[in-house]
Parts: C-alpha cells; structure tokens; sequence
C-alpha cells in the first residue's frame, strides 16, 4: 500500500512539475513579444512615413520654383505608393529574406513564409517589414532634388525602379541584413539608422544624377529663388519630428538605447541649427531661414548612423561639423565645381551623412573590440565602399535608361513653362 501512495505522489508532482515546466514555457514563448516594443515600432513607422508624404514633399515643394512645386509633390507620392508595391514583392526579400553577403534572395518574395505569429526580436516581422519600408521610400526620394526641376515623370519612374532593386535594397542588406558583408556579420561597419544606407546613398547617387543630366537651363544666369520658405519651414519641421522615429525606432525596442538615439538626434539637429546661423552670420552677415532650415537637416542626418553610439557630448560635435561641412559644401564647394544640384542633395546628405558615419567611429561609446582606430578604419572603409558602389550603380542604371528611353530630362520648352504644366497638366496656383 505504502509503494502504491508513493507511487501516485510521484506522479502527482512529477504532472505537476511538467505542468508547470508547460507553462513556464509558454509564458517565455509568450514574452518574446514585447507589446511596448510593437507599438513603438508602429509610432515610429509612422513618423517615418510622415518624413516623406508631408515633411520632405513640402520642404522641396516649397524651394523648387512655383511651377515645379506640384513636379515634386507627385514625385514624392509616387515614392510612397510605388515603393510600397516594390518593397512588398521583392525589395523586402532582398534586402532581409536570406544570409549572403550582398543579397538577400528571393526566398520571401511577397512576404512569402511570414505571418502574424512570426517574429523578428521581440516584434512581428510585419511590423519590422514595414518600419523598413519607410527607410525605403524616403531614401530615393531624397535624390528628387539634385535634378528637380527637368527630369520627365517616366524616368524617375523608371529610375526609382531600378535604383531601388539595384542599389537601396543590396546595400540595405550588406549594412543591417543577416550575413551581410559591411555590417555587425561583416566588416562590422557601425551604421545605427542609415548613414550609410540612407544619406550617403542617395546622396551619392543624387550628385552622379544631377551631373548626368546636365544643369537646369538658365542656372547661374537666371535667379531661381525658393517660391515659398514657409513651406520648407514647415517640411523642416516635420522632418525633424518624424526623425525620432527613423533614429530611436531603428532600436526596434522601447529601452535605453532607444531613448540616448532620441536624445542624441534633438541634440545634433539643435547644435547644427545654432552652428551654421553663427557660421552664415559671420560669413554673409545676415543668418537666413533657408540656411537654419538646411542646418536642421543636415544635423539629422549626420546624426542618424551615431545616434546610439555617441553620448550627448559626442552629439554635439556631430552637430557642429554637420554644420561646417555642409555649409562649406553648399556655399562653396558646389560654386567652385560648378554642379547645378538643386536642393544642395549632396551637400547636406552626401556630405553630411559622410560626416555622420565617420564620427560614429570617433566618437563610438560601444565595445565594438576594434578600437577606436580600427573602427575609424572600418567605417572610412565603408565610406569609399558605399560611395564608389552607389556612383558607379547608378551611372550603369542612367546610361541603360537614356539608351532604353531617349533622354531622361524635359525639352527647353517644357522646362520653361514649368514641369507642373509640361508633365502633370496642372498649376499648382491660380490667379
């Protein structure tokens, strides 16, 4: 009797034991998913999208000339629609769908093998997808201002295609893809939120486009001053309130890191700004709103790759030479080479989000185990890497698409009456 009772309790607790093995288990499998981290994720998405369709369409709608302004807020909503499409069927695959060191594959074409339960981190992979897909459409949208004002519709369809699927999603890939050759698997490149990605490749890119193209007629004999400031103004301000969720989101949780990016951003922008009024002042004698506009943009993007590697202090020498790198790349390193870069793309993102890559090495508070010197070393590395392969790829992608297309920019006439008559059939404002 009593080998029977101790029979049955071993039992009974070993059941119990099991059962709450199970359920330990389960609450585990259960915590992977942080619902503090989605619905960050979520906000910051969008805020990101929020960058482009209104903030970054109103800051270059309001600089072009008012008969262009309707040119590129289409331009823009094209991004955001077409890009979406794009990203769903391909872009997201290739840039996140595998291990290779520069491309991702196709095995998640059509978010093909994802659902609601499948996770990246402690986040759905659909959320994850469509934060990135933010990233994706503003990034070339980011070049409409070096050619504004003369490319056809069609070809920045076409160019936005094939950049997109040739350029952004194979680099997006190598920098924070699994396996992928520049970043954490690779080189161990430091590009927190985009430096790389982002600013240096469209930035590039958009400098290789603007010259390709040739420069807009009548430039340096003609004035062609923004038509509102208030518009840019206001797409500025958009802009640097959507920035928090493009830094602090890329974190893709609610933790400390996510609030030193947060910090880190409002710190440069704000550095930027009071630098270059300082530096204008000095220089012009008057400070401008286009030039504390410009400040502000370029201060973010020079932040973006150093947003969680830098303290507050390290921000603020971020933000100081955004500040004199893009101000000495608008005001003189484009007069003395002559480039018509319209909305000064390259100045304030190429140049800016070089800086910003390369101080996230100088000023690096993580234990990367290079070294500061070697991690100097690695990001310069990846700087020429980024802007060579973004050069040379979008020059092949221009060259095929003049042969395919004929020429890529509006006739004379067209671009005299304006690219809102000449492509879209409308005026943007009515006497």
């Amino acid at each position: 009797m009593r080998i029977r009772i101790r029979h049955s309790l071993t039992a009974i607790f070993g059941f119990a034991l099991c059962m709450i093995a199970a359920g330990t288990a389960a609450a585990e499998e259960e915590a992977a998913l942080s619902a503090g981290d989605t619905a960050w994720v979520l906000t910051s998405s969008a805020l990101v999208l929020m960058m482009t369709i209104p903030g970054l369409a109103l800051f270059y709608g309001g600089l072009v000339r008012s008969k262009n302004v309707l040119s590129v807020l289409m331009q823009c909503l094209l991004s955001a629609g077409w890009v979406t499409v794009v990203w769903v069927l391909v872009g997201y695959s290739i840039a996140f769908g595998g291990e290779g060191s520069v491309w991702g594959g196709l095995s998640k074409m059509g978010m093909s093998g994802i659902r609601p339960d499948t996770l990246r981190g402690t986040i759905p992979e659909y959320v994850f997808a469509m934060f990135q897909l933010m990233f994706a459409i503003i990034t070339p949208t980011l070049m409409i201002g070096a050619f504004a004002e003369r490319m056809r519709f069609s070809a920045w369809f076409a160019f936005l295609t094939l950049w997109l699927v040739l350029v952004y999603c194979p680099l997006a890939h190598m920098v924070w893809g699994d396996g992928g050759l520049i970043g954490s698997d690779g080189w161990g490149a430091l590009d927190f939120a985009g430096g790389l990605v982002v600013h240096m490749s469209s930035g590039f890119s958009a400098l290789v486009a603007a010259l390709y193209l040739g420069k807009r007629r009548g430039f340096g004999s003609e004035p062609m001053p923004p038509h509102s400031l208030p518009f840019t103004v206001i797409g500025t301000a958009l802009l640097w309130v959507g920035w928090f969720g493009f830094n602090a989101g890329s974190e893709l949780a609610a933790d400390g890191v996510a609030g030193l990016a947060f910090l880190t951003t409002q710190t440069a922008a704000a550095t930027a700004v009071v630098g270059w009024i300082v530096i204008e002042w000095l220089h012009r004698g008057k400070p401008t709103v286009l030039g504390a506009a410009t400040a502000a943009v370029a201060g973010l993007g020079a932040i973006t790759p150093a947003s969680a590697y830098v303290s507050p202090m390290g921000a603020m020498a971020v933000g100081i030479g955004a500040a004199v790198f893009s101000y000495a790349a608008v005001t003189l390193l484009k007069p003395a080479m002559g480039y018509d870069d319209s909305l000064d793309v390259f100045g304030v993102h190429g140049v800016g989000g070089t800086w910003g890559v390369l101080a996230a090495g100088i000023f690096t508070w993580s234990a990367t185990g290079a070294g500061v010197d070697g991690q100097v070393f690695i990001q310069i590395k990846s700087i020429a890497f980024t802007a060579v392969f973004c050069s040379l790829m979008t020059l092949v992608i221009l060259v095929v698409l003049k042969a395919v297309m004929g020429d890529l920019r509006v006739g004379d006439e067209e671009e005299s009456r304006g690219l809102d008559l000449a492509e879209h059939s409308e005026p943007a404002y009515v006497s």
